[in-house]
């Protein structure tokens, strides 16, 4: 669905001195001017991934005592236990997986993803989620999408000779805002002062930022007035926005464009693209 198309052959004048040969050498590509942050969960996917894979649990369904263990701020503790009790329950991997792979992806997402495809020399894209890697990349290779993303960011997970998905915490970090095991702004921060050093000290042009929940509001503080956060209209990250931008928060800069459908992301970076 997303491969992309060959460059066309070069063709040389065989009267062409040899001393004018061009080199072999492979020529750089210049870098890539925009940086494009995705959220999974709601963003990417139409629903939580987790609660996706609850359903090849017995019953489709977690029991009370389970259920009511979650500690607020601690949903990876949370989802730890689930996983646990789900291998202790018999379900396979294969299970699993399926699962994952038939999450219906978010309205228009996937005209989004042909858009940046076809302008894949100007956007460099990016997860971060705080779902986890086994889930992302599972539905990113079904949709046929993993190779668009320059990296993923999220928690660490895979199964174990028993059979069990075993899920750990991305990292600690001092965030107060955020969940014990991803600060999101902290990634977001450190991305981009590395990706500037690797590419010569050339900055991104723009960011863009696509979310939906309350975790993808701390990152919104590491961006600046050239970029952009799209969170999903009507969800809690457009509501956050809301109230911060009504409120006048300090360290919001970033320009707010709420989205019901990937259409309207592709329309906005259409428009900012041309502002060359």
């Amino acid at each position: 669905m997303f491969t992309g198309v060959g460059e066309p052959p070069s063709h040389r004048s065989p009267n062409m001195a040899a001393s004018s040969v061009p080199s072999t050498t492979p020529v750089p590509s210049p870098p890539k001017r925009f940086l494009v942050l995705f959220d999974f969960d709601e963003t990417i996917v139409n629903e939580s991934s987790d609660d996706a894979v609850v359903r090849a649990a017995p019953g489709q369904q977690l029991p009370d005592w389970l259920r009511h263990s979650y500690r607020e701020g601690y949903y990876n503790e949370q989802m730890q236990r689930i996983l646990a009790y789900m291998a202790e329950q018999g379900v396979t991997e294969d299970s699993i997986r399926s699962k994952v792979e038939q999450i219906p992806p978010t309205p228009g997402l996937l005209t989004l993803f042909q858009y940046l495809q076809s302008r894949k020399q100007d956007f460099e894209l990016v997860v971060v989620s705080d779902a986890n890697m086994y889930f992302i990349e599972a539905w990113l290779e079904r949709a046929g999408a993993r190779h668009l993303f320059h990296r993923i960011f999220t928690n660490p997970a895979s199964f174990d000779a028993q059979g069990r998905l075993v899920l750990l915490p991305f990292h600690a970090h001092g965030c107060q805002r955020c969940p014990d095991n991803m600060c999101k702004q902290v990634i977001v921060r450190e991305y981009l002062s590395r990706r500037q050093q690797e590419r010569g000290g050339c900055p991104f042009q723009r960011v863009f930022y696509v979310g939906d929940g309350a975790n993808d509001i701390c990152p919104m503080l590491a961006l600046g007035p050239r970029d952009t956060a799209f969170p999903r209209r009507h969800f809690p990250m457009h509501r956050l926005l809301q109230e911060m931008q009504d409120a006048g928060t300090e360290g919001l800069k970033v320009s707010v464009v709420p989205w019901a459908s990937g259409q309207d992301v592709v329309d906005c970076l259409n428009r900012l693209e041309e502002e060359r």
